[in-house]
């Protein structure tokens, strides 16, 4: 181990669980308010008399508004923290979820969803710099804790969907206001431990330390490797698109389930996103994170094929085990592009979960308009195909060497 390598380990503090956790808690509660908006399709697209054009449309316009501000909210925030965005970014979210509770039209649908994504906008970029700020080094782990809290909230939505709103009505939404007050306490609190001097300096020193000893690549091989983690990222979130605001009309046209019932197979998928999410940070950080990459993407591919061919049960269960595998590539992805790019870890954060947001945006909407014209057999039929992208994973250079204070 060389000077510098000393000096980044003895100066990088302790991994800061409670921060961790309270910010993982956070993005559960934030990412069930978003996991609403797909959830109530089946109810606003019987009340509105919606096409799924339309249904498209309104997971367009939430990505988009969730997408777009995010890189510009990181590089803002990578030259002066503001510890007080998060809980402002919430209230954004909670103003969209009084109004999608009221909105007495289509076209009030559309702009509540956009408060909602404009409060991701905020949350994202700006939460997954505290956690790169409390892991002490092991980001991956720390990227690991974040994502599975929203992972987690993103799969309970669905379920409390099914149990409170599906039953009862839109107005229900009303009652997941109570979630974003309780995480804007959370947050503002979790402001008060980021506030400090000492820990905005501690920001700029150690990505001045980090870009230092950061083992130095091409220029052409860091823009390569960008492109080909944006290229695996769209392969991961247009294929989801087809299994987060699809799924349960799959369900409910292929095998004539109830809406309940979808909404609970679609919480058996998103837990197992949850679960994916979770393993793939720390194997990452133990064995590199090209591999985790690799195996993520291009692993699920044999059981996408099969999906649209297989009865019920077997489409619960390969829907998990595509949803575990396929999820265990998002903490390694931004990890390994914050390496990529050493001191912008908000601009990495904003830009790529703006990218994932958007794709998925574009997804949803491209694929209401094919299940329109083709029917939704024909578009998981098309879709089956996009994890062997991953094989383009391949032209990524192994940062594992590179890796320090792990």
């Amino acid at each position: 181990m060389n000077t510098r390598e000393s000096a980044v380990r003895t100066q990088i503090p302790a991994t800061v669980y409670p921060v961790l956790f309270a910010l993982s808690f956070s993005h559960l509660l934030n990412d069930t308010i978003q996991s609403l908006i797909p959830a109530i399709y089946p109810i606003v697209k019987d009340s509105f008399q919606l096409s799924f054009s339309q249904i498209g449309l309104i997971t367009l316009v939430f990505q988009l508004s969730s997408s777009l501000l995010q890189p510009i909210v990181g590089m803002i925030t990578d030259n002066k923290p503001y510890p007080y965005a998060l809980p402002v970014g919430m209230g954004f979210s909670l103003t969209g979820l009084v109004m999608m509770a009221l909105a007495p039209s289509y076209h009030w649908i559309l702009v509540s969803v956009a408060f909602v994504g404009a409060g991701s906008s905020v949350f994202h970029p700006e939460a997954s710099r505290m956690a790169y700020v409390a892991s002490g080094g092991r980001r991956g782990l720390a990227q690991s804790l974040f994502q599975v809290g929203g992972n987690a909230g993103s799969a309970i939505g669905p379920l409390l969907a099914a149990l409170l709103i599906a039953p009862y009505g839109q107005f229900n939404v009303i009652w997941f206001s109570f979630a974003a007050l309780t995480a804007i306490v959370i947050l503002y609190r979790i402001g008060r431990w980021y506030k400090p001097k000492s820990i905005r300096n501690y920001i700029l020193r150690r990505n001045n330390i980090k870009a230092a000893v950061q083992q130095q690549l091409p220029r052409r091989t860091v823009v390569i490797s960008i492109v080909v983690l944006l290229v695996l990222i769209f392969s991961k979130y247009f294929y989801f698109a087809s299994l987060t605001s699809y799924y349960t009309f799959y369900l409910i046209d292929k095998f004539g389930v109830s809406v309940q019932t979808s909404q609970i197979y679609l919480f058996i998928f998103l837990f197992a996103v949850a679960a994916g999410t979770m393993i793939g940070g720390p194997v990452g950080d133990r064995i590199g994170r090209k591999y985790v990459i690799w195996i993520s993407i291009l692993g699920a591919s044999p059981f996408a094929l099969a999906l649209p061919y297989a009865n019920l049960f077997w489409t619960v269960i390969l829907s998990f085990v595509i949803g575990m595998i396929i999820a265990s590539a998002f903490s390694a992805i931004l990890v390994y592009a914050q390496e990529l790019l050493p001191g912008n870890v908000g601009m990495v954060s904003g830009l790529f979960f703006g990218f994932a947001f958007g794709m998925g945006g574009i997804g949803s909407a491209v694929l209401g308009k094919l299940a329109d014209n083709q029917g939704i057999d024909y578009v998981y039929q098309m879709c089956s195909f996009l994890p062997l992208i991953g094989i383009v994973a391949a032209l990524l250079p192994n940062l594992k060497k590179a890796e320090v204070g792990k």
